[in-house]
């Protein structure tokens, strides 16, 4: 006879035997020696002398001329080549790498398969490190963090907090809003890319269910998008008490939240409201970005999706937004870089692998803004400053990232070329001919 007891008792048993597998990890090497490399910091303008640097376990050891280890240790002869931290977009959306349709209508389990080969495909482009700005990839990123299957370093906000007809709201308008007898979640709610929430009460919610499910920071559409089906470019959403509502739960949770906003009006808004970071941010005025750098606010910015064609399948609208925010980014680069704002790169590609094959091109496109050594700074430097606003709730607690230094993460690429000097040896990672993360090398053509 099955009693509860028993019946729990099978249960914590299948729960165990769940969660073995997370006890095989990949074979982390003890010590890994650099030799005869100049080393790109991710902070500095150059590049250094030849060096020799040190890993030790996941983390970087030491960085000198005179850096040795024991006869056993692996060595890797840079011969000149360049030893700079691995990439890291601050703009990412893992989970969704088909269609509109196709995604929303997809077995979750596909979807996950194609999430891990995507995570796969961005490590070996050089992106040791991620932030994922809506989707639920937290599963994935705990196979990929337990060694099960290789990919980058993953920070996420699970689902993006909207509102009703906001940017996240992608129902037919024959389907009712949950509160007039619609259904309690949309496709995009099952498959935790957004979330709809309206009122302080719902944002709350939301906001506390996404830290349920493990989220390292907050992301809320707060103004108009480029590819939404209600909301226009030029509108606010959330009013300034929903926006409050969420920066201060994030607050209490020891991390931040971080705005999706276009527009001067709900740049400002999300601004004033006390949002750490700015995603997107194109049409933003000198007032704002004066506000944005007094209050030390982070720009996430992205130039790759503006520069290709408009998707197909855009309808007039949302072909207009999206040349709308084109014809905005020259302008706040410019002045993000003359007010000294802190500026972060990311992609924010979905629908294809094909697209986010491109993700590298993102470099080069910004040549027309900044110099090679700002350009690497803001993919690995600056990145890694924004990462350390999750604080406690990043997952990632031993070492800093996007900067090598002693007692950073040792994710790190040894690039064929002097990318200060050259830019264009990051176009292909067929340049990296090593590419490790927390001392693994996944890549290595030169042993």
């Amino acid at each position: 006879m099955l009693t509860k007891r028993t019946f729990l008792s099978g249960l914590l048993s299948s729960a165990a035997l769940t969660v073995a597998p997370a006890t095989v990890k990949a074979a982390t090497p003890d010590a890994t020696l650099f030799t005869n490399v100049r080393v790109f910091d991710g902070t500095s303008d150059a590049l250094t002398g030849l060096t020799n640097v040190l890993v030790e376990g996941e983390l970087i050891k030491e960085i000198s001329p005179t850096a040795d280890a024991a006869p056993e240790v692996p060595r890797i002869d840079g011969g000149g080549r360049t030893l700079m931290p691995g990439l890291i977009d601050n703009h990412v959306h893992l989970q969704w790498n088909q269609g509109p349709m196709e995604f929303m209508t997809a077995r979750p389990d596909y979807v996950a398969a194609l999430a891990l080969r995507e995570c796969e495909a961005t490590l070996m482009r050089g992106f040791t490190g991620v932030r994922d700005t809506g989707g639920g990839i937290l599963g994935v990123a705990r196979a990929i963090d337990e060694g099960l299957y290789p990919g980058p370093r993953i920070q996420a906000c699970n689902a993006a907090i909207g509102m009703t007809a906001g940017h996240g709201d992608y129902r037919p308008r024959s389907v009712l809003p949950r509160v007039f007898g619609g259904p309690a979640i949309t496709e995009l709610e099952a498959k935790q890319i957004s979330i709809i929430a309206d009122g302080v009460a719902e944002v709350l919610t939301a906001t506390r269910e996404q830290f349920r499910q493990g989220a390292h920071f907050i992301k809320v559409f707060s103004g108009g998008a480029v590819s939404g089906l209600y909301d226009p470019l030029d509108i606010n959403e959330y009013s300034p008490d929903e926006l409050k509502a969420a920066v201060e739960e994030a607050k209490r949770w020891n991390t931040y939240a971080a705005s999706h906003a276009y527009m001067d009006s709900s740049v400002r808004s999300a601004i004033e409201a006390g949002f750490a970071c700015i995603e997107h941010c194109n049409l933003m005025t000198p007032d704002s970005m004066e506000l944005a750098v007094e209050k030390g606010v982070w720009l996430s910015t992205q130039v790759g999706f503006f520069m290709t064609d408009i998707p197909e399948g855009f309808s007039e609208a949302q072909a207009q937004r999206q040349q709308m925010a084109r014809d905005g980014l020259d302008a706040m680069l410019r002045l993000a870089k003359d007010y000294g704002a802190k500026i972060a790169l990311g992609t924010d590609f979905v629908g294809s692998s094909e697209t986010k094959a491109t993700q590298l091109n993102e470099l080069a496109l910004r040549a027309p803004w900044f110099s090679n050594a700002e350009i690497l700074q803001q993919a690995t430097g600056n990145n890694g400053q924004l990462w350390e606003l999750a604080g406690p709730r990043s997952p990632y607690q031993k070492g800093a990232v996007g900067v090598i230094v002693p007692g950073a993460y040792a994710d790190i690429l040894l690039v064929n070329g002097d990318p200060v000097a050259d830019l264009s040896v990051m176009a292909t990672a067929d340049n990296f001919d090593v590419i490790m993360k927390g001392g693994r090398a996944y890549k290595n053509t030169l042993s």
